[in-house]
């Protein structure tokens, strides 16, 4: 996908986008990252904004601070048969072919691209909530989860078989359906989990670059 802003930039003195999710209001405002849990009070600005969202009751509370606020799902054309697909999946996944995108946050979606449509994907728990799992079969499994551990080597220390055990869990499905394509990793662990991947690229801005793109392609700047 080619990134232009110069219609964006052009067109508006401050862009701000939001990405209203499970458990916070995600904005980006002039590639500035701020985010507020669902119970905060909302700022106050008066700049349009544009916005995608995968949680309704999130997105009323939105709409009552910024009544103006664009939605750009309704500018989103995506060729998929894969039923519930969240408009956040399908943000990430604009603009690549035969390429897996993986949003590794609470929960780690994989989406496969295979000739210019979407193919289908899976999802995984995220790496915290792994070590949740394991936290409430026995306190003695409550154990932090370490970026450290040898996935070469049989682990010989519970808390080390615990981080190896939830890596693998993660990265080999993955792999399976890797094989030679692209892989493109956004989200909170993102990049931590790229280092496992040959063929590899972290974008920590993957959604937000993608809802420019949107802005760009239909003109909707107000």
């Amino acid at each position: 996908m080619q990134k232009n802003y110069s219609k964006i930039m052009a067109g508006v003195s401050v862009l701000i986008l939001c990405d209203i999710g499970n458990t916070t209001f995600h904005f980006f405002i002039n590639g500035v990252h701020k985010k507020y849990f669902l119970d905060e009070k909302l700022p106050k600005i008066d700049e349009p904004i544009y916005y995608i969202s995968v949680n309704e009751t999130a997105t009323k509370k939105f709409k009552k601070s910024f009544s103006g606020a664009i939605n750009l799902k309704e500018y989103i054309n995506f060729n998929t048969t894969y039923v519930g697909m969240g408009i956040d999946r399908i943000a990430a996944c604009l603009g690549y072919n035969n390429t897996v995108i993986i949003d590794a946050g609470s929960a780690i979606t994989v989406d496969i691209m295979e000739n210019n449509e979407h193919i289908g994907g899976f999802i995984l728990p995220g790496i915290k909530n792994y070590e949740k799992i394991y936290a409430q079969i026995s306190p003695k499994l409550d154990f932090d989860f370490s970026v450290k551990v040898n996935l070469d080597k049989i682990p010989l220390y519970t808390k080390d078989a615990i981080s190896y055990s939830i890596l693998k869990a993660i990265i080999l499905p993955i792999k399976e359906i890797v094989q030679s394509k692209k892989v493109i990793f956004t989200g909170g662990d993102g990049e931590l989990l790229s280092k496992y991947f040959n063929n590899s690229e972290y974008k920590q801005d993957l959604i937000f670059e993608n809802m420019k793109e949107i802005i760009n392609a239909n003109n909707c700047i107000t």
